[in-house]
């Protein structure tokens, strides 16, 4: 295993750490928008770190992996954004300790200045 190899493993390992990380967020975290929170941006970047290692240790599949890496890249957050708002628009319960909920106050914001404009 040459230098690319021994990057690639540590890269890997890096990517792997995120991912525990991520669970960690999982379990500790008090609701579920903090939990989408931190499992989103930690597996984001651990999933990437992970791929990138690989494609490192195996050269030949490089290519494919950055399609892999752009796909992670682009639909992990916007799937944590459609679930936040589902859960948001269902009415699960925020933390009791949440300070704001700034969507709550947006739409009905939205909704007051609908209401004076008919």
């Amino acid at each position: 295993m040459g230098y690319l190899g021994i990057l690639g493993a540590l890269i890997t390992l890096t990517g792997a750490l995120f991912i525990l990380f991520a669970a960690v967020g999982l379990l500790r975290m008090p609701d579920i928008y903090n939990r989408i929170q931190a499992g989103t941006k930690a597996t984001t970047l651990g999933s990437m770190l992970t791929l990138l290692g690989i494609g490192l240790i195996h050269p030949a599949w490089l290519l494919k992996i950055a399609l892999l890496i752009i796909f992670v890249f682009v639909s992990n957050p916007v799937s944590s954004h459609v679930l936040g708002r589902a859960a948001h628009h269902i009415r699960v319960p925020l933390s009791s300790r949440t300070v704001k909920d700034q969507l709550a106050e947006s739409e009905s914001s939205s909704t007051n200045e609908q209401e004076v404009s008919e």
